[in-house]
C-alpha cells in the first residue's frame, strides 16, 4: 500500500496554557491517532520555526505555513482523504493537504 503524507498548513497560534484545554485537545489528536489502527505509519510531529531558502541561496519567506504531518499507509487517495476529514486541525480553520509518496526504492 502507498503511503501519504497528510501536511497541516495554517497559523499556529500559542499552546494553551489551562491544563484542561490542553488536555482536551491531546485526547482528540489520541482517538484521531486511535481510529487510523494500523494505517499510521507515522505520528509525526508539530513543526516550530520555520524558513525557507530561494532558488539564489537567500532567505525568503516560506510559501505556506505548514505547521505539522502525519505519515499513513492506506489503499489509495480517498481512503487517504477520509481519514484527513478527521483531523483536529480542521477545527481551527486550517487544511490538511493530502500527498503520496513515491517508492523509489
Amino acid at each position: 500500500m502507498p503511503n501519504y503524507v497528510l501536511s497541516f498548513h495554517g497559523e499556529m497560534g500559542p499552546m494553551p496554557d489551562d491544563p484542561e484545554v490542553m488536555e482536551a485537545q491531546m485526547a482528540e489528536w489520541g482517538a484521531w491517532y486511535g481510529s487510523m489502527g494500523d494505517s499510521l505509519v507515522d505520528g509525526g510531529a508539530p513543526f516550530g520555526e520555520t524558513s525557507a531558502i530561494g532558488a539564489d541561496g537567500s532567505t525568503v519567506t516560506p510559501p505556506a505555513s505548514m505547521t505539522g504531518y502525519t505519515v499513513i499507509s492506506v489503499a489509495d487517495m480517498a481512503a487517504a482523504t477520509a481519514i484527513a476529514q478527521g483531523c483536529p486541525v480542521l477545527k481551527n480553520g486550517h487544511s490538511v493537504q493530502i500527498s503520496q509518496t513515491i517508492d523509489m526504492g
